[in-house]
This record gives structure tokens, sequence and C-alpha cells, in this order.
């Protein structure tokens, strides 16, 4: 739905909301857990406005709103988003109205004089994983990118029979997920070289990152009842950008028979900031299934998700090396595409995980899988465009190259929505660095 919180010419009254370019005006309100940085202060729930932070704990204690929007307030203001999360979208508007009335340009002087007090400069903040997340799965729903791959593994069958038939995921694991920023160290594991008998134990030597997308559930459901994918999206509160980093080489060692293990539990990072799906409204776009492929079966087909189910958000992927930092040097961009090309929505992931009967709970964290386009330089992931690690990327202004990622590598992932006749919606970004194995 589209209301007056997505007038694109709506202003706020913090100039820098308004700036060209920003990833945070007054239509996004997007949420993250923060503090000062340095400080011993409690972590506590904030939404972004131009290069503030609008603490929501501060606000909350001077009482501004009332009824539904009070109550949301109160569940936002805590050290993690749960609570908000679990109120459910009657909620979650109510919040997301008070909110940009507060920060709109027609606030009265009183709502700017309190907003303003509850106030920190961006660049002052340090963050915390927005949810307590209890459970996290990844999801394989890129056809592009399950092709890509799969040229690697199996040249002459690169796409298994069941992915055009449903969303198919691996269960994560939820106590190695960390907030952008986080660095992490190169797992170490078994690995079977080409034309080898038996397998070497050591650090990884293929080492990848994921372009993705998150979502956080909402109100969760009873263990047993399915989600129709009808009301898929009232139990999904907002979306971030996700990093499922992948041990290529102990991965594909690993996946025979069952799914991706120490290939992949070893670290995921995630974004702070969390849009909600009411921020992505006017982004939405039909969700189109090429005719002569297998059509959705009925529990994963509805028409409003032929309408609107797609989401048009632009992704790129970015990679600073030691060199880049050490010499003052601005990333080189790997590659860049948008979600629109997925081939299930969000909604479908959601109620295919619990088609079976599986209880969600808020805060649980389900990433989209990989999202690459149809081109090469669309591609999600380095193995890609490595072509499995026989092909060199040349860094820019280094004059370095790789085919997988090697220590000291930041991967940097961003990601926003813009077209015209809408708002920019920005995510900010999502950073990791690697750092050497401990054997």
């Amino acid at each position: 739905m589209l209301d007056h919180t997505h007038e694109p010419a709506a202003r706020s009254w913090l100039d820098t909301a308004n700036s060209p370019g920003t990833d945070f005006p007054v239509q996004n309100l997007p949420f993250a857990v923060f503090r000062r940085r340095g400080t011993a202060e409690g972590f506590r729930g904030g939404v972004a406005i131009g290069d503030q932070v609008l603490d929501l704990a501060a606000l909350a204690a001077d009482r501004p709103f009332d009824g539904l929007a009070a109550e949301a307030l109160g569940a936002a203001a805590g050290d993690t988003l749960n609570d908000l999360m679990a109120l459910g979208p009657p909620a979650w508007r109510a919040l997301r109205y008070a909110l940009f009335a507060l920060l709109g340009s027609g606030a009265s002087e009183t709502s700017v004089r309190a907003a303003r007090g509850a106030l920190v400069p961006m660049n002052s903040v340090e963050y915390a994983l927005p949810a307590r997340i209890g459970n996290y799965t990844d999801f394989y729903t890129s056809i592009h990118h399950a092709r890509n791959v799969g040229r690697v593994i199996r040249p002459d069958d690169p796409l298994t029979p069941n992915f055009q038939w449903m969303p198919i995921a691996y269960h994560g694991r939820a106590s190695s997920v960390v907030v952008s920023g986080t660095p992490f160290r190169r797992p170490m594991g078994q690995a079977m070289a080409p034309g080898a008998s038996a397998p070497f134990y050591g650090p990884c030597r293929q080492l990848d990152y994921e372009l993705e997308l998150g979502f956080y559930i909402g109100p969760g459901n009873a263990l047993g009842e399915p989600v129709p994918i009808s009301q898929a999206r009232d139990h999904i509160f907002g979306m971030c950008l996700l990093n499922d980093w992948s041990a290529r080489d102990h991965q594909f060692w690993e996946m025979a028979p069952l799914g991706p293990f120490l290939g992949k539990n070893f670290c995921t990072s995630v974004s702070p900031w969390v849009v909600t799906l009411d921020a992505l409204a006017p982004y939405r776009v039909p969700f189109e299934r090429p005719a002569g492929d297998p059509q959705p079966l009925g529990y994963l087909d509805d028409p409003a998700e032929r309408a609107d189910g797609g989401l048009d958000i632009a992704l790129e992927v970015w990679l600073e090396s030691a060199a880049h930092r050490a010499r003052g040097l601005a990333p080189h961009r790997l590659s860049a595409t948008s979600f629109r090309h997925q081939y299930w929505t969000i909604a479908q992931m959601l109620a295919q995980h619990t088609v079976g009967g599986c209880n969600l709970q808020p805060g649980d964290l389900l990433g989209t899988g990989t999202i690459s386009g149809p081109t090469a330089p669309e591609a999600g992931a380095i193995v890609e465009l490595s072509l499995g690690g026989t092909r060199a990327i040349e860094l820019s202004s280094t004059g370095e190259t790789r085919t997988f990622l090697e220590d000291g590598d930041s991967v940097i992932l961003r990601g926003w929505c813009e077209r015209p006749g809408a708002a920019r919606i920005g995510f900010g970004e999502c950073r990791g660095t690697v750092l050497p194995a401990m054997a």
C-alpha cells in the first residue's frame, strides 16, 4: 500500500535527510540497535534519518505518542527489536506514521525540539545485531547463480531438477551471524584436490562471499500451522543486506550427500539497518515466471504475488584489499545487479519454510540466497566471476588479481531502491574483513 509516507516530495526539517543520494530520507525510517561508540551505554533501538540516529529510548522517555504508536515505540526502545517485530503490521505502521510526522517538515516546534534532543550523529555510533536471532535459514533462489555455480560442480547438469519447483534452503548457524564491520578468521577444514585420492586439512583456499538480502520474521506461527502465501507478507518485518561467506573448497567436498555445514557456518554478516516492507512498497514489481518454465504449485501461487511480489532493489559488491587501504585508494567494484531477477519471492520463501509446520519466531533471520543477474557482470559471488577460480579478476588501481578472497580483503555490499517518481530508499552497507586462519 502506498500512502502519505511514500510521497516523493516529502521533506524533513533535518537537512541531511533531504540531500540527494542519501540512503535515509524521511520516507525510509529503518531500524537498528546502537550505542555511542566507545561507551558503556546500553544498546537500544534507533531509526536512521539523514546522517543521524534517532535514539528511540530517549524519545520514549518523553512519551511523545499515544496508543498503538506508543506501544510500538516502547517495544523498539529495548536492546533488541524482537518485541517490535512481534507486534505485527498495524503497530509497525502506527509507529511509522508517528515517526514520519515527528521528523517531517510539518512537525511542530515542540516535536522538533523533542526529536533534536534524541539525535545522535551516525558517525559516532556502533551497532549490535538488530534482533536476537533464534534461527537462521538461507535459501538458494537465484536461477542465474544456480546455473553459474552448477556449471562449476556439474558442467553437464548444472540445475537440479527441484530448483524450479520450490525455494530450496539449508538451516544455517544463528550463533555465527555478526553485524557489519565484524572481522572473521579464514576457516579451517577438509577439501579434496582435483585428482586426489584423499582429502587434506588446512585453511580454506577458495574463500568466497555471497551477495544476499536477509529478512526478519515478525509475528511467528504456531508449530504445525503453515503460513498461507496470501498472509506471508504480514509475517515479514523488514530486510537487510546479508553476506553468507562461503568456504567453497570445504563446501563442495562436504556436500555429498547432505547440504552445507562447515563451508557456511563460520560467519554470516548482516547490515545494521532493517528497512521495513512499508518503506519498500514503491519498489514492488510483478513476479513473473517465463511461460516455458514450471509454474508455482498452488500453495506457492497467489494473485497478489503475481501482481507485485518482486522487489527492485539495486545491489553492488565492492572489494577493498589491504593494498587499497594502505594507499588510500577507493575499493574496486566487482559486480552490480538487482533483486528483481530472483526466481522466488520472499513471501514464497516464507510459505515454503512453514508448509511442513515449522514454527518461525519473531527475530528469526531468513536469507534470500545469492543474488545474481542474467549477465556475467551481475554475478553475486566470486566463484561465478572467476569461473570456479580459473579466471583472474583484476582489481583497479592496485594491479592485484583475485580468483578467491585473500587475507586482509574487505567485501562491501551496498543496496538501494531508486526510480523516477519515488524517494530513494537505501540499506547502508554490509562490510566484513578476512583475517588469517587460526590453525
